[in-house]
């Protein structure tokens, strides 16, 4: 992994998910998640894995975006994710953004907001990161 890597080219899971983000710095993510069938628990709703995948990713990627801007440099890795699942939600467009709450040389915590089209916020999270240096490529 490079320390310029681009924060807004979805990868790995992001990808698979379909996680799009639209902007990224040390101030926060912005990015949104279209929702569909492969997104459903079997009740034909979001499953509450997809909201918290999405917060980690989204604060991984702002932490990582505040690491450099910094100049402190390295990754962060999550240490603790808390989801609240507030509405359900079956299919729309999801708007994501991370607020910082906390950064420091060792830990960060971040908020993150998903919402529907309407604006409702149906699934808030905070999520605690440990600054580690850039892991190596395998």
């Amino acid at each position: 992994m490079a320390t310029d890597m681009d924060p807004t080219v979805a990868r790995g899971l992001d990808a698979l998910l379909g996680f799009t983000v639209d902007h990224a710095d040390g101030e926060g993510v912005r990015g949104t998640l279209d929702i569909d069938s492969k997104h459903h628990q079997p009740f034909g709703i979001i499953h509450g894995g997809v909201y918290c995948a999405i917060a980690e990713s989204a604060a991984s990627i702002s932490a990582y975006c505040w690491l450099q801007e910094s100049g402190i440099d390295g990754a962060a890795v999550g240490a603790n994710n808390s989801t609240d699942f507030l509405r359900s939600v079956s299919s729309g467009v999801l708007a994501v953004s991370t607020t910082p709450i906390h950064r420091g040389r060792r830990q960060q915590l971040w908020q993150v907001d998903m919402r529907d089209e309407s604006g409702a916020l149906v699934a808030q999270s905070r999520v605690r990161l440990q600054n580690i240096p850039m892991p190596t490529a395998p």
